[in-house]
């Protein structure tokens, strides 16, 4: 029986965050405590990268969004896959901090042009009925690569990070060459989405949900717009900082060793994987605005138990917690614009949304950071963060389906 050409595209999208998770996203941390204690950087100085990288996100996100939309998913990823690998070989041979800020805007455009986001717009367009679902498996494969982290930390102990950063650019453009070549950007006529027999004209959830999306224009009218925005932002604060953070807080707060720092870190990749896995089973059942907002209280708690853990238990325990909060929230975020705008410019509407998210992708990593470098640990920095996790909720919670007249979209799922 023929596989559905939709299926393939997750496949191989998953494969490509599986990369970029594994090589960039979280093994920074292990690059951040490594390269603090060989280069003497400060913290914040290191983490600023990671900023950059997201602010390059912002900046390109309309653009990408509109490029998409336009030209279609597959050039665009293969751009980013090049770049992507070009910048960790460049950053194989940096000695000052400005050029490790050089070498990361190379290492952040590429990583920009295949992210969750340009591949998201590829998957919306493919799925209709199951989109949460197929979003989720997407997410597998950021889930995975972080499994693997411990690789990358084993690589850079034994052959070094510039080693480390050479090879792993190699390997990204040797491998997701080939995958790029898989993603294509939406189905032909004769090819149905879902995989599902085309629905009678007089189907309303097929030509309403289908087709009577919102404009650039009208989206950005709407409170749903910013408020999902507000609320993806704020969670990401959490993520950022975690992410950036989490190995070095473990390790010179706590008192642990590096592997062991790294180990804990490797557990937020199971409670993600577990996060997608329960996506998967509930992602179209359920409000998802309600089920963002809860997870928004599990990134609150995780990160008050890793700030404050008195053990290796709660450091567990935190890790777990956060995870699946991550990884059930996070495929959720295409899918509610989705559910709420349409696919018509959706590309758009999703770059734009990056200009939101900014403020959490920066301020994560930022507050923590300088937090750590003024008072000399990290409790302030992250106490402040879970607490505007909290604040988040409320926002996802506010955000109803926005209508639209007689072609408004249908009640959201409960």
């Amino acid at each position: 029986m023929k596989t559905f050409y939709g299926w393939r595209i997750v496949a191989a999208g998953g494969a490509l965050q599986f990369l970029q998770s594994l090589l960039l996203n979280q093994s920074f941390g292990v690059y951040l405590a490594v390269l603090v204690e060989d280069r003497g950087w400060s913290k914040t100085a290191v983490a600023g990268a990671a900023a950059l990288k997201s602010t390059e996100a912002a900046i390109l996100g309309p653009v990408l969004g509109w490029a998409v939309d336009r030209f279609g998913t597959q050039g665009i990823v293969r751009i980013g896959i090049v770049s992507f690998g070009i910048g960790f070989m460049l950053l194989s041979w940096i000695d000052t901090l400005a050029g490790f800020y050089a070498a990361f805007v190379v290492v952040a455009l590429g990583a920009s042009m295949f992210a969750n986001s340009v591949v998201g717009v590829a998957i919306i367009h493919w799925f209709e009925l199951r989109r949460a679902r197929a979003l989720s498996a997407l997410q597998f494969g950021s889930a995975v690569g972080g499994l693997f982290v411990f690789l990358v930390a084993a690589s850079i102990q034994a052959y070094g990070w510039r080693a480390t950063a050479f090879a792993s650019g190699l390997i990204v453009i040797l491998v997701g060459w080939p995958l790029a070549r898989v993603i294509r950007s939406r189905p032909e006529r004769h090819e149905a989405v879902d995989d599902l027999p085309p629905a009678p004209q007089d189907a309303p959830r097929a030509a309403v949900r289908g087709q009577a999306g919102f404009s650039v224009s009208e989206a950005l009218r709407t409170g749903a717009f910013w408020l999902i925005g507000l609320g993806h932002a704020f969670s990401l604060l959490v993520v950022t900082a975690f992410n950036v953070h989490a190995i070095a807080h473990i390790k010179e707060g706590l008192g642990y060793s590096l592997s062991l720092a790294t180990l804990v870190f490797t557990l937020v990749t199971v409670g993600q994987f577990g996060g997608v896995m329960l996506g998967w089973v509930i992602g179209d059942r359920f409000v998802k605005r309600k089920v963002a907002a809860a997870c928004m209280l599990m990134h609150c708690a995780g990160l008050l138990m890793l700030t404050y853990a008195t053990g290796p238990v709660l450091l567990v325990v935190a890790a777990l917690v956060h995870g699946v909060a991550w990884g059930l929230r996070g495929p959720f975020m295409a899918a509610i614009r989705a559910d709420y705008f349409g696919r018509s410019s959706i590309g758009m509407i999703i770059g734009l949304s990056s200009l939101i998210l900014v403020l959490g992708q920066i301020g994560g990593p930022i507050i923590a950071g300088a937090f750590a470098d003024w008072t000399g640990n990290y409790r302030m920095g992250f106490t402040i963060l879970a607490l505007l996790a909290c604040v988040g909720s409320l926002f996802f919670l506010m955000a109803k389906r926005p209508r639209r007249g007689a072609s408004a979209a249908p009640a959201e799922f409960s």
